[in-house]
């Protein structure tokens, strides 16, 4: 496939010229109250270019950053593209993070101003406000219930009203301002999950964006006509990718749904053309057609089973190689199983999906191959401004996460650790030298991923800080086990425990939802998760669905024993970040006294 040809603009100057060239075409749509409502082009435009001169006349400096704390919705882009317009800087804040970990972001990011979504948000800020001596202005996009405040802050619509006016005094400031901008400029900082300690403020330029559009549309197959669902956070570089960096550089339409509880329906009222999930997503996904089935008759559970050991021979195969007998089966079972299915989980046109920003069970992507939804695997960082690698729908190796995109080279370095190096590398840490030195070395970004190369594809291993060494000398990878047992319907979680021990446990969450109904199904009576999971007969069902994962494990990497968790694991408790990436060494410290009895 031939790399498509990106115009030479920055993201904010490519949104100017789609307003000049095709202004009334679909740019944005959100759903209010169960209607969608439309945003064209020059919508879109007009509302950032106001609302970042509005920004202007409250006093941001050139070059000032300013701060997004909201759910995914049409504000959000607006106001990041605003302040870009006006070439301030972009950072984003997980909605989700409590209050410190707010203040932590707006205090390391020097913040000059912050937009909040809702009472909810403001009061976050408002709770770190003594600590933040360099914000100056709070703005909320839903004022509701904030004019009761003795200082309510300004709302979204009056900083655009602001900007409306600022503008007749200064006609000329944004196209003088956009003219003069550069592909070096930084654009956005995005903060790292935090995993193993505190966030760092990785530095995007409007020329890392503009690098990895190429690779990106080239691998979506997006253009003018495509379609998406914005959801995952923005303040994540993944969804930066797929609700900016490739619909701004070829004008095609993102919607935002109402909520994050109505993406499902979300996506049976869009069916987008491309669709990204993290392997959580999909996890549930799965679960809520395992879930579907159980519900149905014996003999369409029957049919469905059928129609997968049918299929899923097919589900690497590349069609074009597909026999005359493989085409008629497999569309025997499309129309009698799969695609309703697919019309479900609101995934009936999508052209490829993508799962990342943590490994997959094999198993869960196959399972969604075989239905005829295009899942690949893809692997980038923060730092590589997203997507990096990818398999190709007509060349999916399992257990890989395929060749490099267009523009960016990578290799094995030291140890086997992921090197690379292209336009997409960012250009360093904010107020971390140390980390930058770390992490950029002669031009190359050093990942601590530790990877191999299989069948011409790349294969990460895992973290390289995460290598487990057994008692008995042999290196393991904890998460290629983890996810081995999570294709489990019944476990959401699974924490490995074997560095210098004489054999591998396991903490163990539960999926609640599917083990809920599991137990209602055999007639356990339950109150709590707590005592869900403590009912002998849902640990002796995880000892079945371990034993079944163990089997494809070799037997030094096999689970021996495993504790289920009385909670599940929660981000107010610092056991999981805001991306919901477990903190090992947190778990490990908590529940020491549980891992202990796993070895006794």
């Amino acid at each position: 496939m031939t790399t498509p040809q990106i115009r030479d603009l920055t993201l904010v100057q490519m949104l100017r010229a789609h307003a000049k060239e095709r202004p009334d075409m679909l740019a944005l749509r959100q759903k209010d109250f169960g209607i969608w409502q439309a945003y064209s082009w020059q919508d879109y435009y007009l509302r950032a270019r106001h609302f970042g001169l509005g920004l202007r006349a409250l006093g941001l400096s050139e070059g000032g950053h300013v701060a997004i704390l909201s759910e995914n919705r049409v504000e959000w882009v607006i106001a990041q593209m605003g302040i870009g317009l006006v070439k301030g800087i972009c950072v984003g804040v997980y909605p989700t993070s409590p209050w410190n970990e707010v203040a932590y972001v707006l205090e390391h990011s020097d913040a000059e101003m912050v937009v909040c979504e809702d009472q909810e948000q403001t009061d976050k800020v408002l709770e770190a406000w003594p600590q933040l001596p360099q914000l100056k202005h709070n703005i909320v996009i839903d004022p509701k219930g904030l004019r009761s405040y003795p200082e309510p802050p300004s709302s979204f619509e009056e900083i655009e009203k602001m900007g409306q006016e600022f503008e007749k005094n200064h006609p000329g400031l944004i196209d003088e301002l956009l003219d003069s901008q550069q592909m070096d400029d930084i654009a956005l900082m995005i903060y790292t999950s935090g995993s193993t300690g505190r966030p760092k403020g990785a530095m995007i330029s409007w020329g890392n964006l503009h690098a990895g559009a190429p690779g990106l549309v080239e691998l979506l197959g997006v253009d003018q006509h495509s379609t998406s669902l914005s959801y995952l956070p923005l303040c994540h570089v993944a969804e930066q990718a797929l609700t900016n960096i490739a619909p701004v550089y070829v004008g095609s339409a993102v919607s935002f749904g109402e909520s994050l509880r109505t993406i499902q329906e979300d996506l049976r009222e869009i069916a987008p053309t491309f669709f990204l999930g993290v392997p959580r997503i999909w996890e549930k996904l799965h679960s809520s057609i395992y879930i579907k089935m159980q519900e149905t008759g014996r003999f369409r559970q029957m049919l469905f089973d059928r129609a997968m050991k049918a299929c899923e021979p097919m589900a690497t195969k590349p069609k074009a190689k597909w026999s005359l007998g493989e085409r008629m089966t497999y569309s025997l079972y499309y129309w009698l199983v799969f695609r309703a299915l697919r019309n479900f989980i609101g995934l009936r046109r999508c052209s490829i999906a993508l799962t990342g920003a943590a490994p997959i069970s094999p198993g869960i992507l196959k399972f969604f191959r075989t239905l005829g939804v295009p899942l690949v695997e893809v692997f980038g960082q923060t730092e590589s401004t997203g997507v990096a690698t990818a398999q190709r729908p007509d060349n999916v190796c399992l257990g890989t996460v395929g060749t490099a995109l267009a523009g960016l080279e990578v290799a094995l370095g030291e140890m086997n650790e992921i090197i690379m190096r292209g336009g997409m590398v960012f250009k360093g840490y904010y107020k971390n030298d140390e980390a930058t030195e770390t992490t950029l070395k002669d031009g190359w970004l050093h990942t601590g991923d530790v990877g191999e190369w299989q069948e011409g594809q790349l294969r990460i291993v895992d973290r390289l800080k995460d290598i487990m060494i057994t008692a008995g000398g042999k290196n393991l990878s904890p998460t290629e086990i983890e996810n081995t047992i999570k294709a489990s319907p019944y476990i959401k979680e699974c924490i490995v425990i074997g560095e210098a021990r004489k054999y591998v446990s396991a903490l163990i969450q539960v999926d609640f939802e599917t083990a809920a109904k599991w137990a209602e199904q055999e007639r356990i009576a339950y109150t709590t998760f707590r005592s869900l999971t403590e009912n002998e007969k849902v640990n002796d069902l995880i000892q079945a669905e371990v034993t079944k994962g163990n089997e494809s494990l070799p037997q030094v990497a096999q689970i021996k024993r495993f504790h289920l968790l009385s909670k599940e694991l929660d981000h107010d408790d610092d056991e999981v970040t805001a991306t919901m990436k477990v903190r090992r060494s947190k778990i490990y410290e908590k529940y020491e006294d549980v891992i202990e009895t796993l070895y006794s």
